[in-house]
């Protein structure tokens, strides 16, 4: 199997959103895809599809539902049925459905802001109140910021706006801020939850993107009690950089809760690509795990040479060390108080380095002054959006 993450592949006409969208001089450092290709046994598995010739309608085969099974109990200990194993159309999609399957009209849906985009919205599809528990900021250092759960706010934001927490949107993984919530701060969540009978939908997307030895905890493997009141989403597309073919899944270990789900998933007549099913076979099979474990080392390297670069070169800009994900979350905040930024982060760093990061107020509260990095690519053009990041903050 070729590893070779420092070879930069063109990706400038191949209608990729992450490319395409600024112009040919400016590097894409914002959407959640990596710039390396998959790894060799799915590309092998779809062009073995595409040979065969007829691409037509397909389900999720039991043996795939195994398989999903069979990698939860092999990285977590975590024994599902593959019945429990629902396919979607990628964690958007999933967790859009788990609101249409435990919220009522006018009753919440809880987040935990700054968060991925989508989060902010979901509540807009189901004619849902929004209750944000943001995130606390805390300096680790002069020039690391880090992110907790601010447990008054986690409980206070529970129920308010006069409508009851149907359910909790978790991130975990969290994207922006990389976090891996620990096993105390799991239980604790859920054990809210519980008692409020809300139901909690996790988006694990991020779970095999584990970086310097950081583990994942399913928020359903922690007890039986808490995965019947659990949806979890995962997907091999972050992981093995196959996200444009749109598959993920739900697992959904209570029967009742499974059921609702999938006619939820067939009122919202949302069906999942097929050779999303046929890469989410050869990623979950095991067959891609030593590609893996060289890109999580890669991408560990990367994210230690953009904090050590930020910290020594880039002046005024503080920054997460994301245990998890192949996101940074940057606080440009004091360049912008002190007038060496004018207006956003993220259209500074376009019209003047030509650098294209996300825009951290996109994030919701706590995302204004922020702009999220992708270090999901080769060394050198990582090396060289910082370095014109920095040119343009010293001219």
């Amino acid at each position: 199997m070729i590893l070779d993450f420092d070879r930069r592949v063109d990706r400038r006409g191949t209608n990729s959103i992450k490319w395409q969208l600024y112009g040919p001089d400016v590097l894409p450092l914002w959407v959640a895809d990596m710039d390396f290709p998959a790894p060799e046994p799915i590309l092998f598995a779809l062009q073995r599809a595409v040979t065969h010739g007829v691409l037509g309608y397909e389900i999720p085969s039991k043996e795939l539902r195994q398989t999903v099974a069979d990698r939860m109990e092999a990285l977590y200990g975590w024994e599902i049925s593959p019945e429990a194993v629902v396919a979607t159309p990628g964690v958007v999609s999933g967790f859009a459905a788990a609101a249409r399957t435990v919220c009522a009209a006018g009753q919440g849906v809880l987040i935990q802001p700054p968060v991925y985009p989508p989060f902010l919205h979901v509540h807009e599809t189901a004619a849902l109140v929004r209750q944000d528990a943001p995130l606390q900021c805390f300096t680790r250092s002069q020039k690391v910021i880090d992110y907790q759960i601010d447990w008054e706010v986690f409980e206070s934001a529970l129920n308010s706006g006069g409508a009851h927490s149907d359910m909790f949107l978790l991130c975990n993984p969290h994207n922006p801020t990389g976090n891996a919530f620990c096993r105390e701060e799991l239980v604790r969540m859920a054990e809210i939850c519980l008692r409020n009978g809300t139901v909690i939908c996790s988006d694990e997307i991020h779970s095999e993107l584990l970086l310097g030895g950081t583990r994942h905890i399913p928020l359903a493997s922690l007890d039986p009690e808490i995965a019947a009141r659990t949806i979890t989403l995962i997907a091999p597309s972050k992981t093995f950089n196959v996200a444009g073919l749109f598959c993920g899944f739900a697992i959904i270990p209570d029967p009742d809760l499974c059921a609702r789900y999938k006619r939820a998933l067939e009122r919202m007549t949302l069906h999942v690509n097929s050779l999303g099913l046929v890469a989410a076979e050869s990623a979950f099979s095991g067959a891609c795990d030593d590609w893996l474990a060289a890109l999580l080392a890669y991408l560990t390297s990367n994210r230690d040479f953009a904090v050590g670069f930020l910290q020594d070169q880039l002046t005024g800009i503080r920054t997460t060390v994301p245990p998890a994900t192949y996101l940074a979350w940057l606080d440009c905040n004091s360049l912008i108080e002190s007038g060496r930024i004018v207006g956003s982060a993220h259209k500074y760093f376009l019209q003047n380095a030509r650098v294209a990061l996300n825009e951290g107020a996109e994030f919701g509260p706590g995302g204004q002054g922020f702009v999220r990095l992708n270090f999901g690519c080769p060394r050198m053009t990582l090396v060289e959006a910082l370095d014109k990041m920095r040119l343009a903050l010293v001219g």
